[in-house]
């Protein structure tokens, strides 16, 4: 098992309680380039000149080791919480300072919170949820940082992606949480990649080897689903493992190409024991790019089916010279005239947020308003769903028949808490 599973896959050591809150245009080369050449994310928390009031939507597992994070910056408040279950909202609270009046609890939690005054969400939920919260953030003019994937279907990547446009608009920041884009050393063989380093590109590869998460009886609703991580083995909540997990190489190999696919092959089974959730777990696609690129992609969610020296998540060029880029392990590039040595990518599950919550805190310290994580987000997010989907027909799709179908994909609600 990677460092990263093992730290997504057990719970982190100063966490408050486990993860549990409930919580339209096709994307174009240029826009996909305005995040590639993005500058570098801090890679130190600066020193603040004030502080952001930050509201928590999310506040087990990641919401609640994140917001260790947020805090170690200093450069924010902690202002407000909330999280489905109170027990976890309670917790958190007490646990970052925040006063008991405003620590909400219930699906509509993140409202209150909203109201509460704070400037800034962090949304920590089950994906499924955050297009309405994302709306509605957006809607009361607060700056949004959010964790990935952006939705579980078309409807909401394009909910998201209108939100994130007004926010723009509105002079307000909107960042997502990616990691493999921040690390110096993939950021660098990208750079060296769009300089030419490997020319005559023929394919390019990505895998994820990662593990899996509980997956026990369905109940009569889905609340016992919303902890743990149980819920990325529902569609309807999580998104499925390619979406929630496999989109970490997705999201950067789109990166450093600055493209879209316009088509997907796949086939993929569930392979867990005892499974209960729907998500398959084993996949194999083949993306097409208009250019006629081709890029093969392997998902495995097993447990203990990795060596310990194998990186969460890989990405690889082929042509004149050979490239790779990671999650973990090293990056580098072989042969050609920009050879690089490269370097290991280092504890990028904390790395990685610690310099995108320094990066956000800029942002809004600065009124630098170009939110250019927002495109490859909802990009990335739209190429995951359109892979689950040719998988689950066992053929080919196209973006263009995906977008066309817009299909939305319900989540029961029955029996929870207001």
């Amino acid at each position: 098992m990677s460092q990263h599973e093992a730290c997504i896959t057990s719970e982190p050591t100063n966490r408050l309680s486990r993860r549990g809150f409930l919580a339209g245009t096709a994307v174009s080369a240029a826009a996909l380039a305005v995040h590639r050449e993005s500058p570098a994310p801090a890679a130190e928390p600066a020193a603040a000149a004030r502080k952001i009031k930050l509201g928590l939507v999310g506040c087990g597992g990641r919401g609640a080791w994140i917001a260790n994070l947020f805090r170690e910056h200093g450069g924010y408040e902690m202002h407000a919480v909330a999280d489905y279950f109170p027990e976890v909202a309670e917790a958190a609270g007490k646990a970052l300072g925040v006063a008991p009046t405003r620590r909400f609890s219930g699906l509509s939690g993140y409202r209150n919170l909203i109201d509460s005054g704070v400037e800034a969400v962090a949304l920590e939920t089950p994906p499924c949820f955050f297009p309405e919260h994302v709306q509605a953030a957006v809607d009361a003019g607060l700056h949004v940082y959010m964790a990935k994937p952006v939705a579980v279907d078309v409807p909401g990547c394009l909910q998201v992606e209108a939100a994130a446009r007004k926010a723009t608009e509105n002079r307000r920041c909107f960042l997502v949480d990616y990691q493999m884009p921040t690390d110096p050393q993939n950021r660098e063989c990208a750079r060296r990649f769009r300089e030419g380093a490997v020319e005559r590109l023929g394919v390019v590869k990505s895998f994820y080897y990662g593990g899996l998460f509980g997956d026990p009886p369905l109940t009569k609703t889905i609340e016992s689903r919303l902890r743990s991580l149980i819920w990325v083995n529902d569609v309807a909540i999580g998104g499925s493992y390619h979406v929630n997990a496999c989109i970490h190489p997705i999201q950067a190999m789109m990166w450093v190409l600055g493209q879209t696919p316009v088509a997907a092959t796949g086939i993929s089974r569930i392979s867990r024991p005892d499974p209960h959730g729907d998500s398959h777990d084993v996949y194999g696609i083949t993306y097409e790019f208009a250019d006629g690129l081709i890029w093969t992609h392997t998902g495995r969610h097993a447990n203990g089916t990795t060596g310990p020296d194998d990186p969460l998540a890989t990405c690889e060029f082929l042509g004149s010279a050979y490239m790779k880029i990671g999650y973990g392990g090293r990056a580098l590039i072989r042969g050609g005239t920009r050879h690089y040595a490269g370097g290991t990518i280092d504890d990028l599950y904390k790395a990685g947020a610690v310099r995108n919550i320094a990066a956000f805190h800029q942002n809004v310290a600065a009124g630098n308003f170009a939110n250019d994580t927002m495109h490859l987000a909802v990009a990335s997010c739209l190429a995951t769903i359109l892979a689950r989907e040719a998988c689950l027909r066992k053929g080919r799709l196209t973006m263009d028949e995906l977008r066309k179908e817009n299909r939305k994909i319900e989540v029961d609600l029955s029996g929870l808490n207001i």
